[in-house]
Order: structure tokens, then C-alpha cells, then sequence
């Protein structure tokens, strides 16, 4: 008791301290940070024009063209020396590294991890359509050219963007001009695929849809996701129409998956030859840019021209909206801004007509400063302190393993109810799902409509067979219809999967949480992780069922409390929410394809794995199974099934509903996003900067609250399985009280097992917690519930098929992850039907089982296997 107290000493001394660190670094409210302290570019005149880039530590600038001094008395000079930037203890240093072929400006160029991609570009007579490679060498800081297929058109001043990883991702090229005139500006876009580069044939430049808009020059391409995938955006620029010079504000989005085009918020102003960058996971940074306002007054104004606007603006992909991120200290175009030194920096460009700057700037984007409090770390520490008074409580009441296992099988039916539907939840939807339906729509949402369907099953096929041999592991059952292997192979599998669902769960959730509290992400996992063995190992599964009751109204309460706040939030209310989310189709709940690798998700994906991987959960996982054991009657049991399919109902309309009502909120409000967040953090920043003081800290305690229902229930089913499965067989404990301690121990264990991995999980790269939770769902889940379904739906399976099905079907899902780009929705699917087909076809080579070797364990020979129910009558 003593180190609990401690504990949570230290833990509010921490989210205190943090949280008074972080408000006094947050002085100001402004989204950038422009510094100068990167030394100037050696050319004194600075460049327009340069090819930029980045490989490996060194930032390369090579080529350009500027007016020498004084600039209006002298022609446009080009230049063909190449520059890398290095920084060594903390100083940085330039150096001259060779030079191009010839002195060239205004091409495209891309940072790859091979080098720094060169496209196209200009002289004073000629545009060109030779592409090719600068590497940088690390040991000698020399810069190696290799030529790479050249464009199938000259093009300059056009722009380029890299789509996937650095390796072997795809290149874009749009716009640009054949020629030295305006006129000759082009609308095409070409791909260069840099993963068939040992393929001569292949590795070609290739012709993409052209862009619907006008011809345009000086334009910007930049690559993001946009919530369903990567996509390419081309904005701005400039074009002839006629006699006279058109700016343009249009932004035009290109999806290479279905090689469509779709217009998008037009940017506020002109950005013709401005830098840009795409930043975390849904942002485009527009750093710089000419408007045209002064384009015909040049030389009328000469050295009196006050320069381009000096004002970012950033535009989000998923709510289509412009904000301004603020004004900027100088605005240089006609240079490329590119992510070194874990900053945006931007090297030299014209900052008025004929005038360079050797310039260059380090940008920084801020976040959001913390709100999280006093008040709601206070309510944070409260739930979290109760949580572990639960555990104290049900600790006293555990005496056997019996009572730690099952509750001694006199747990209430609708406490067991909200337990599997807290168990089943879990922190992943609490953040993933309102994420889900705020980048995306409510496609998801029919896969949960399947969980009544299931639940017919669970009721009639598989709580039958539990209860009717009186099962403490789902994983018995294996053992009686097939043998002993089976039931090892599939308690084992289980074991696996939910060390991995602990990791999995907390880490996510532990990154999601960072951005509502003062804790880092590694600070959430190892609170979560102690909490849990905490109150688990002490109480077993009644504490963990009734914890689960708590966090169920916790999290259910909480969620709506956030919903009502986000419609009043949203420009026109209620009304105003349903109007923007119909305009942007954010309702759909069916996609009509056949394509099972799209990322706009089929309907019949989504119902085929939804039936999945609920018949998986609610037949084969012991997270599950084990609350059917813990009511006194199966009548009992039945009604917590039902309970928790009805909740799952009311929770999917209420959390995808969140995530929508997100989306309108934050259309409504775009000047309230941060940019550095990922998308599964959107819950999380309205948590933290939007609810009332102490509601925040109680939809914390919420997310808290489902991660460690997760958490506990994976400990303590886990420790069920390898006592029940493992240890009693082999009789390792002589009493009872040994195998009750045996199973606080491997609770504790698994515990402090999990949190370590989920130390190592945490990575802010993953674009959707839900989509990398199914994935592990289907990973492990398949194969078990492919065992159960071969063992219940059929007699002449048997131990060998079902062994063999388990095998191969393990096999084929690494092989399914690993090698193909099938939704991970399908993965249970896939588990399921390849361990029925091959477990049911390996079976045929042996005998058939008589119906007396399988009486009360398929759905034939059912009869008889009724348990007695006289309580559940008595009490009704």
C-alpha cells in the first residue's frame, strides 16, 4: 500500500511539474518559428531556382540563376555549382562539391533515399528534359551524378513530389513549361516509379491523367494523405490566357489508386513559385509565395518593390480548409523547402523581382501549448486511485482459483454484460473509431452491425458448448473435440496474441493520450501498465469485471458529454453539423467495389470481416468466453450477451457520430487544428484545448479507462489460459492455493511483459490505430476461430485436420501480411477459411469420429448437452 501511495505521489508530481514546464515554454500562440541560424548559402547573391534537397545528413543545393549587382544593369546569370550542408556538433558548415553538367535553374527536384532527384530545368536559350541523381558521399562530402530516364518532354519550372517511402515510392512531376514562354505551360503530369529501377524497360517515365484545371507554370505539387490515402495536390501557379497573365488560387487533388482528379478549397491568395511541404500526417504548409498583385509593376518599382506577401498559410486534407499560419520574416520563392535538422528549411530563392537572398531559413511548427490543468489531473488521479480500491476490495474476496478465474460464478449478468462490451471496445475504438469517421466516413460502422447478428451464434452454438462442460478456458473445448495439441496450439496462439493486444493497446493509446495530458507517450503506457497489474493481480476477474461496469459509464458518459459540446461548436448547430456532414458524403456507409485492397473499403469486405472477426471473438477468444463462465446460469449468461450487443449498437452510432461531429467542428474551427498531431489524435486535442476544466480530465480518465479494461482483461484471461491449459494437466501446483498464486504471478508477469513491449511499440508514424488493431485481430484470431467453426459446423473433422488447418493457416496469414495489400478487415476471414478448408480436407484422410465420441460438441450432436438452469428460474 505503502508503494502505491508513493506512486501516485510521484505520478502527480510528474503531470503537475510537466504541465507547469510545459505553460511556461508556450509564450506565444504562433503556429511557426522562423529562425536564421543556419549560415548563409556561400553565393553572396543568393539563388532563384536551385535544385534542392536532402540525402542522407547533408542538404544539397546545386544550381540556380540570379542578376549579378546591380541587378537591373545585368542579364540573368546561371550557375552549375553544387553546395552541401552539413552539421557536425551541433555547427553547421557548407562546402563546394562539384559541379552539374552544364549551368541549370527552375527544374523540379524530389529528396529520395538513393539522393536528390534533378528534373528537367533551363539555361538562357534552352529547357531540358535530362533527370538525374546527386550523392552526396558521406566520408568525403563529394557529390556523385547519375543519370536517370529523362523526361519524355523538356519542362521547367514545374514542380515534383515524392509519394510513398523514399526507396522505392513513386514520383510525380506536374505542370511546368516546354519552352522559355508562359505559353508553352502544360497540364500534364508524368510518373517515374522508383522501385523498378533495375527494370530498364519498366523504369520509364510515365503519363498520368492530365490535370482538369488550366495550363499553368510555377505551380506547387506536394504529396499528403488525406485520410483514406496518399495523395498529390497541385496548387497555384500561372498561366497565359491570351494577352493577358492568369494567377491562379485553384488546388486540385490527384488519387493514384483510382487515378482521379477532384477540385479543392481554392488557397486564399496566388502562391505562383512558393515553397511548401507537407507536415505530419494531414497538413500542407505553404511557406512562401508571389501573389501577382505587383506582377506588371516591376519595373516601375524596381528597387522600391516592397517584396511578396509575407504571410504561411496551411490547408488540411481531411476538412478541405485554408487558415493563415502567420506572417513570415522574409518570402522566398522560386527555391524548394525541404525537412533536415528536424525542421522545414529554407534554402536562398528571390525575395522581390532580380533579387536573391543567400537566406536561409529554419522553420519550426509549434504545438499547441498543453491546457491540461490542475482540476483534471486531480480527476485523472482520482479514477485512477478508485480503479486500484476495486482490486483492494474483490483481493479480500478471492479465495480459490475458481473465484479468480470466474468470480465463482456469481458475478451479476449485466456487470458481465458490460465487461465483454468493455473488453471488446477497448481505448483503440474510444480514439480509432471517432478518428476513423472523422478522416473517413461510416463504412466501418456496418462491421459492428454484425455483432447482433454473431451474438445469435455466441447464444446458440457457443455458450452452449462452454457452460456445457463447464469450461474455465475457452481452450478445453479444443481438447475434447480434437486432442490436446489443438487445445495447446490454440491456448498458446491466444497467449501470443493478447501480450501483443497489451502492447499494442497501450502504446497507441498511450500516443493518442499525449496530446490531451502532460505525460509523454512512454509516461501513459507505464501508468496504464502498473494501474492494471495493480488491481488484477489483487482481484482477479471479478475486480476486473466490475472496473469494466465503471469504465463502461465512464466511457460511455464521457462521449456523450464531448458530442453535445462538439454541436455546439459547429457553425449552425445541429442543423449546421447534419448539413456539412451530407455535403461531404461523411454518412456513407457502403462502398460498391470488388477491389478487396482498396482503401476506400468495400461493403462486402466490411460484412464478410465483420461476421469474421466477431464470430472469432465472441467463439474463440478467452477474453470473452471466460465472462460467459462467470454468471450462475447460462440463462444469465445469455442475457450479458445480449446487454453487450446492444450497447455495442448504441456505442457505434455515438462514437462514429463523434468522429463526425469532429470534422464539422473543426471545418468550423480550422485555425484549431495542429498540425503535428496524428489523426488519431483528434479526440484527444478537443479533449485537451476544448472541454470545460474537469470534464477533460473524466474523458481522460475515460480513454485510461478502456485501455485498462483491455489491459486487465488480457492479464487475467492470459493467466486463466496457462494455468487451466498448461499447468493443471501437468499437475506443476498440488493445491489450489498454489495455483491461485501461480495465477497472480503470471498475471504480474504478462503485466509487466506487455508494458514492456508496448515501450517499444510506441511510433507516431502509424496513420490509423484502428486499421493496425484489426490487423493484429486477424493475425491470431482467424486460425481460432477457424478451429472452433471446423470443430462445431462439422463431424468429420478431426485432431490431425484440425492441427494441420492450424498450421497452414498460420502460415498463409504471415504470408497475407507480409506479401500482399489486402485489407486488414479481411484477415479473420482469410484465417478462418483457409484452417476450415485444409483442417476439413487433411481430416478426409482419416476415419470419421462416431456421433458418441461427439455427443453435446458440434451443432449435431448437441442434445444433452443442456446445462441446468434451475437458479436462473428461481430467480426470475
Amino acid at each position: 500500500m505503502r508503494g502505491l501511495v508513493y506512486f501516485c505521489a510521484m505520478l502527480l508530481g510528474c503531470l503537475l511539474a510537466t504541465d507547469t514546464c510545459l505553460h511556461a515554454q508556450e509564450t506565444e500562440n504562433s503556429l511557426l518559428t522562423w529562425s536564421d541560424e543556419i549560415p548563409p548559402l556561400p553565393d553572396s547573391i543568393g539563388l532563384a531556382g536551385p535544385f534542392v534537397g536532402v540525402h542522407g545528413d547533408a542538404l544539397i543545393v546545386a544550381g540556380g540563376a540570379n542578376f549579378p549587382r546591380p541587378v537591373w544593369d545585368n542579364e540573368k546569370v546561371w550557375h552549375d555549382e553544387i553546395h552541401i550542408l552539413r552539421k557536425k556538433d551541433g555547427e553547421y558548415s557548407w562546402k563546394q562539391s562539384g559541379r552539374l553538367p552544364r549551368p541549370l535553374a527552375y527544374g523540379a527536384a524530389v529528396s529520395t533515399k538513393a539522393g536528390v532527384l534533378c528534373i528537367g530545368g533551363n539555361d538562357n536559350s534552352s529547357t531540358f528534359s535530362e533527370v538525374f541523381l546527386l550523392q552526396a558521399d558521406e566520408e568525403t562530402g563529394e557529390v556523385n551524378i547519375v543519370d536517370y530516364p529523362a523526361l519524355p518532354d523538356p519542362c521547367a519550372f514545374g514542380a515534383a513530389a515524392l509519394m510513398g517511402n523514399a526507396e522505392d515510392g513513386v514520383v510525380f512531376l506536374a505542370g511546368g513549361q516546354s519552352g522559355s514562354s508562359l505559353d508553352t505551360a502544360t497540364n500534364q503530369m508524368w510518373s517515374l516509379d522508383l522501385s523498378k529501377r533495375d527494370d530498364t524497360a519498366a523504369f520509364v517515365w510515365k503519363k498520368e491523367p492530365d490535370l482538369p484545371g488550366p495550363t499553368r507554370a510555377l505551380n506547387l505539387t506536394l504529396a499528403q494523405h488525406d485520410g483514406y490515402e496518399d495523395s498529390l495536390y497541385v496548387i497555384s501557379g500561372r498561366r497565359q490566357n491570351g494577352e493577358e497573365v492568369e494567377f491562379l488560387t485553384d488546388v486540385w487533388q490527384y488519387k493514384p489508386s483510382s487515378k482521379s482528379w477532384r477540385p479543392r478549397a481554392e488557397v486564399p491568395r496566388c502562391v505562383m513559385a512558393g515553397t511548401g511541404i507537407g507536415w505530419g500526417q494531414s497538413h500542407l504548409l505553404v511557406l512562401g509565395g508571389a501573389d501577382g498583385s505587383l506582377f506588371f509593376k516591376s519595373d516601375e518599382l524596381r528597387d522600391n518593390h516592397p517584396g511578396f506577401p509575407k504571410e504561411a498559410w496551411a490547408y488540411h486534407t481531411i476538412t478541405d480548409t485554408w487558415v493563415s499560419a502567420g506572417k513570415t520574416p522574409q518570402n522566398q520563392v522560386t527555391t524548394i523547402a525541404v525537412q533536415w535538422d528536424n525542421a522545414i528549411v529554407i534554402p536562398s530563392g528571390e525575395i522581390r523581382p532580380r533579387v536573391r537572398t543567400p537566406n536561409v531559413w529554419k522553420v519550426t511548427v509549434n504545438p499547441k501549448a498543453d491546457q491540461f490543468g490542475v482540476v483534471n489531473n486531480v480527476v485523472l488521479i482520482g479514477y485512477l486511485l478508485g480503479m486500484v480500491a476495486i482490486g483492494f476490495y474483490f483481493a479480500r474476496r478471492t479465495k480459490n482459483t475458481d473465484d479468480f478465474f470466474r468470480g465463482g460464478k456469481n458475478v451479476a449478468w449485466w456487470a458481465a454484460g458490460c465487461s465483454i462490451f468493455a473488453t471488446m471496445l477497448s481505448s483503440l475504438t474510444y480514439t480509432g473509431v471517432p478518428s476513423k469517421s472523422y478522416a473517413q466516413d461510416w463504412v466501418y460502422a456496418v462491421g459492428n452491425f454484425m455483432i447482433p447478428l454473431v451474438a445469435v451464434i455466441a447464444v446458440y452454438v457457443a455458450l452452449p458448448f462452454y457452460r456445457g462442460i463447464d469450461a474455465t478456458s475457452a481452450y478445453e473445448y479444443l481438447e475434447k473435440r480434437f486432442n490436446r495439441g489443438t487445445r495447446l496450439f490454440g491456448s498458446a496462439s491466444f497467449t501470443l496474441f493478447h501480450i501483443f493486444r497489451m502492447a499494442v493497446v497501450m502504446s497507441l493509446t498511450g500516443m493518442a493520450l499525449a496530446v490531451a495530458t502532460p505525460l509523454t507517450p512512454a509516461q501513459s503506457v507505464l501508468v496504464m501498465g502498473f494501474m492494471s497489474i495493480l488491481y488484477c493481480t489483487m482481484g482477479g476477474i471479478e475486480a476486473v469485471i466490475w472496473t469494466d461496469t465503471v469504465q463502461t459509464v465512464i466511457l460511455l458518459g464521457g462521449a456523450l458529454i464531448a458530442l453535445i459540446l462538439l454541436f455546439s461548436g459547429i457553425d449552425g448547430g445541429w442543423q449546421g453539423f447534419l448539413d456539412h456532414s451530407q455535403a461531404s458524403d461523411k454518412f456513407k456507409i457502403t462502398n460498391l467495389n470488388l477491389d478487396a485492397t482498396s482503401a476506400q473499403i468495400a461493403l462486402w469486405v466490411i460484412v464478410v470481416g465483420g461476421i469474421a472477426q466477431n464470430v472469432s471473438s465472441y467463439t474463440a477468444d478467452q477474453a470473452v468466453v471466460q465472462r460467459y463462465m462467470t454468471t450462475e446460469t447460462r440463462r444469465l449468461a445469455a442475457r450479458s450477451i445480449w446487454l453487450n450487443s446492444g450497447l455495442a449498437i448504441v456505442a457505434t452510432f455515438l462514437f462514429f457520430g463523434l468522429g463526425t461531429a469532429l470534422h464539422a467542428y473543426y471545418h468550423s474551427n480550422p485555425e484549431k487544428l495542429d498540425p503535428n498531431i496524428t489523426t488519431d489524435q483528434i479526440f484527444a486535442l478537443f479533449i485537451a484545448h476544448e472541454m470545460p476544466i474537469g470534464f477533460a480530465g473524466l474523458i481522460v480518465a475515460g480513454i485510461f479507462a478502456a485501455a485498462q479494461s483491455t489491459v486487465s482483461t488480457s492479464m487475467n484471461s492470459t493467466a486463466t489460459t496457462l494455468v487451466t491449459d498448461f499447468m493443471k494437466p501437468l499437475n506443476i501446483c498440488r493445491t489450489d492455493r498454489g495455483y491461485l498464486r501461480a495465477a497472480r504471478i503470471l498475471t504480474l508477469l504478462i503485466g509487466v511483459l506487455g508494458t514492456l513491449i508496448g515501450l517499444l511499440f510506441v511510433n507516431p508514424d502509424i496513420k490509423s490505430l484502428f486499421d493496425e488493431f484489426l490487423k493484429i485481430i486477424g493475425l491470431f484470431m482467424g486460425v481460432l476461430g477457424g478451429l472452433f467453426v471446423l470443430g462445431a459446423m462439422t463431424k468429420r473433422a478431426n485432431g490431425t485436420g484440425a492441427l494441420a488447418g492450424a498450421v497452414v493457416g498460420a502460415m498463409t496469414m504471415y504470408l497475407v501480411w507480409k506479401e500482399t495489400s489486402i485489407n486488414g478487415y479481411l484477415y479473420t476471414a482469410v484465417g478462418i477459411s483457409v484452417c476450415f478448408v485444409v483442417g476439413y480436407l487433411v481430416s478426409l484422410l482419416r476415419p470419421a469420429l462416431s456421433d458418441d465420441e461427439l455427443a453435446g460438441l458440434t451443432v449435431y450432436t448437441m442434445a444433452g448437452n443442456a446445462e441446468p438452469d434451475v437458479a436462473s428460474r428461481s430467480s426470475a
